[in-house]
């Protein structure tokens, strides 16, 4: 694209682009659409929920997953193909004394496949700049209050990686199934913005 066209944002560009391709006969609509619903069908945070479900109740697995979660996912049906090219996914586990946190300060790349569709606050440029300048502000709007001994690490995705991040099994919760594990996940628990 010309200089005058990269000031715009990711989404205004992508759809010129679209605009470009459509109007050139290179592709239909409908064409659009249809991959577009292909990329998201089954992407959902169940998914991602599953991967901790399990993490958390197989630690053989668990273990597989921090080390190459590319290789560990088929392992729970899941894989991180689908595009043009394999991305990477890394998983990073919250402890007692470290937080991880999810960005992607260029545009808003994302795990859609394992966490559904990413929130409208995850794109905003207000979150891209603020979550990796003084992240636990950020965390605390969201509700989550860290105490200041917790160190809380900011992940950037981009194009080629994506990030998931492990949360903390909450107390309590021994005994339970995958299924009772994979119900108290969330999304936000996925990208590192609250508590599980």
């Amino acid at each position: 694209m010309s200089g005058e066209h990269t000031s715009l944002p990711v989404a205004a560009r992508v759809r010129r682009l679209e605009e470009r391709l459509i109007g050139a006969g290179v592709v239909a609509q409908e064409q659009l659409d249809e991959a577009l619903g292909a990329m998201l069908k089954g992407a959902s945070p169940v998914n991602g929920a599953r991967i901790v479900a399990r993490a958390w109740s197989d630690a053989g697995f668990r273990e597989r997953l921090l080390a190459d979660a590319n290789a560990a996912l088929p392992e729970v049906g899941l894989s991180m193909a689908g595009g043009i090219q394999e991305q990477r996914l890394k998983v990073v586990e919250n402890t007692a004394t470290t937080h991880h946190v999810l960005v992607c300060t260029l545009c808003s790349c994302y795990p859609i496949g394992l966490l559904g569709p990413s929130p409208s606050w995850y794109k905003s440029e207000a979150y891209r700049a603020r979550v990796v300048r003084e992240p636990r502000a950020v965390l605390a709007e969201f509700g989550l209050e860290l105490p200041e001994s917790t160190t809380i690490t900011v992940w950037d995705s981009s194009a080629e990686s994506r990030y998931l991040v492990l949360p903390r099994r909450p107390a309590g919760t021994a005994g339970r199934s995958e299924a009772e594990l994979a119900a108290l996940v969330t999304r936000e628990g996925l990208i590192g913005t609250a508590a599980v």
